[in-house]
């Protein structure tokens, strides 16, 4: 069978992008049985509200649903388990400096295969206040609405 060549978008954490700012994007495969990788590619699988920790030198995802696999029967895992990610030591320890300063948090983003392999893409990112929130959303409007218009005067 012939590999698969490019990048396709499995799942995205769309909630992290509304509560954090993320200032830095890293990638990194993640540790899977054989059913799980199955059902990530049907698509069963939610980032929602999913968070990276590390522990020991090692960096896990936490609350990651992937839904088990219909055809799997006994092979199937925990849907909610915890995760190992799988990054240079280096790339780790780097991590753990930045999460050590106030506010920080590392949070996987997006979910995609890369020929052929699960990767997670995680943001080091700080957290938004409510203001930070309010703007944000005040901002997309306007735009969407801009956007909205000028649709409209293009199609008279």
């Amino acid at each position: 069978m012939a590999k698969q060549v490019g990048r396709k978008q499995l799942a995205a954490n769309k909630k992290a992008y509304r509560d954090y700012f993320v200032l830095d994007r890293q990638e990194a495969g993640i540790e899977l049985y054989g059913t799980e990788v199955k059902s990530i590619r049907a698509g069963e699988v939610n980032l929602k509200d999913s968070y990276c920790i590390i522990k020991k030198g090692e960096l896990f995802i936490r609350g990651m649903h992937v839904s088990p696999y219909e055809k799997g029967n006994i092979f199937n895992r925990d849907p909610d388990r915890v995760r190992r990610l799988l990054m240079h030591r280096r790339e780790i320890v780097k991590l753990q400096a930045r999460v050590q300063q106030d506010g920080m948090a590392v949070v996987p983003l997006s979910l995609y295969l890369k020929d052929g392999l699960v990767k997670v893409e995680i943001g080091v990112c700080k957290g938004k206040k409510l203001y930070d929130k309010r703007e944000s959303d005040a901002k997309r409007s306007a735009e969407r609405d801009i956007e909205r218009t000028m649709k409209e005067r293009k199609a008279r």
